[in-house]
This record gives C-alpha cells, sequence and structure tokens, in this order.
C-alpha cells in the first residue's frame, strides 16, 4: 500500500539515537552509528521521532509500505493486550478532581479569529500580519483549564490534530508564514506521543519559510499541567 512513513537521510544524522528513544513503537534503531527504519509496518506515520531529530535527517514520505501492525509492536513490547488498543495517547484514564464549593467566575472568549482548523483557514489573511501564532493540538484546550487566558489571549489560534486529520500541515503553515508577517509562533501539544506530528510540522513550516521567527514548544500533560516550555 502506498502510505506516509519516514525516511531517515543518513548523511544528515549525527547518530544522537534521539530519534530511536523518541519512536514509542520501536520502528527506529540505532545501526552501526545511524538511525535506521527497522521495519515499515512498526512505523505509524504519525512522526513523534521527528522534531527530536537535531539535523533535520527524518522527513516524511509516501512510499509504498507495509500497513502499521499495531499488534506487532504490542508483542514485540511484550504487551500482549491492552485496554486502550495500545496508542498511549488513547489509554484510557480516570482524572480525579477536587470539587470547589466557591462559584465559578464565567470567562469570555478570547478567540480573535474564524476559522481555527488548519485545513480551513485561509493562506493569507488580515489578521495574520503582526501576529503572535497559536497552534495548537485539538485536546490542548480541554485539558488545560485556562487556555483562553493563557495561550489564546493576544494570538491568532490554529488548532489540529495530525492523528485524526492524518496529514503533514508542514506545508500549509510553511504557506501563511510565507505570506504573511508573523511575530512568532507558539505550538501547544499534549505529552501523548502522537502530537509530536503538529511540532514537527511547525519546525519544518519554520526551516521552510527562512525566516527568523521565534518559536516555542508547551508540552501539556493530560492531567492538565505545562510540564515543558522549549524556546527557539
Amino acid at each position: 500500500m502506498i502510505r506516509r512513513i519516514i525516511e531517515i537521510d543518513e548523511e544528515k544524522c549525527n547518530g544522537c539515537g534521539a530519534c530511536a528513544a523518541a519512536c514509542h513503537e520501536g520502528a527506529i534503531g540505532m545501526v552501526e552509528g545511524k538511525a535506521k527504519l527497522l521495519r515499515d509496518d512498526y512505523c505509524d506515520g504519525l512522526g513523534d521521532c521527528l522534531p527530536k531529530c537535531p539535523t533535520g535527517a527524518i522527513s516524511f514520505v509516501q512510499r509504498e509500505a507495509a500497513a502499521y501492525d499495531e499488534a506487532a509492536v504490542l508483542a514485540a513490547k511484550g504487551k500482549h493486550s491492552c485496554p486502550s488498543g495500545g496508542c498511549p495517547g488513547s489509554m484510557a484514564k480516570t482524572l480525579e478532581r477536587k470539587r470547589e464549593n466557591q462559584p465559578s467566575v464565567r470567562q469570555e472568549s478570547q478567540l480573535r479569529q474564524w476559522p481555527v482548523q488548519i485545513k480551513l483557514v485561509p493562506m493569507q489573511a488580515p489578521w495574520f500580519n503582526g501576529a503572535d501564532l497559536l497552534i495548537a493540538a485539538d485536546c490542548t484546550a480541554y485539558a488545560y483549564a485556562n487556555f483562553h487566558q493563557d495561550f489564546i489571549k493576544d494570538h491568532v489560534t490554529l488548532v489540529g490534530c495530525p492523528k485524526l486529520d492524518a496529514i503533514d500541515y508542514s506545508m500549509k503553515l510553511f504557506r501563511i508564514l510565507e505570506n504573511n508577517d508573523i511575530r512568532s509562533v507558539t505550538v501547544a501539544r499534549m505529552e501523548v506521543p502522537c502530537c509530536g506530528g503538529i511540532e514537527y510540522a511547525v519546525k519544518k513550516a519554520v526551516e521552510d519559510s527562512g525566516k527568523q521567527i521565534p518559536w516555542n514548544v508547551v508540552v501539556i500533560s493530560t492531567d492538565g499541567q505545562v510540564i515543558s516550555d522549549s524556546r527557539y
């Protein structure tokens, strides 16, 4: 079948092993000091390994490849059953919350434009010029309670899910950066592996634009905490 899968440029690979450590499926291994895609059927095509590569040696390609075999991945890990189907991003859990007796205060929306879905936004719009851009994985706004005030406020907001959309956003984002005067980019993603695709897309778009645009990646845990904020 023809599908999206990673490709590793051995000339660019410096042998750091960051991609192998980031690959939760075990598709990547180190062979003679270089990263190698060991099995096509272990690669889910979501690309959590891509933003971890410091040299840009990993990219997406469309080619003939065996279908992703989640059962084989789980068997290789010694996990023969998983109630959520094996994907760390869909693992079921209950989040315990303390009940507050104080009355809640209604907050106003901080959204500045419409549409917000990456697939739907135009590649050029007046509200992009001079904007601080927020590119957020869908789940972040549900996990992080004060998302409007801490992230959306004073930003132009784009949202998407690389796993559910099953596309590479990098070309669309590149066109947005190329055609508009973007001042900065903030990526808000969840801690789960499948969110690596949105981080990779932004990294590639910024690099391909050739512009010196400061960008940062904020990682949010499934219980709604900011666990890292990396600036580039």
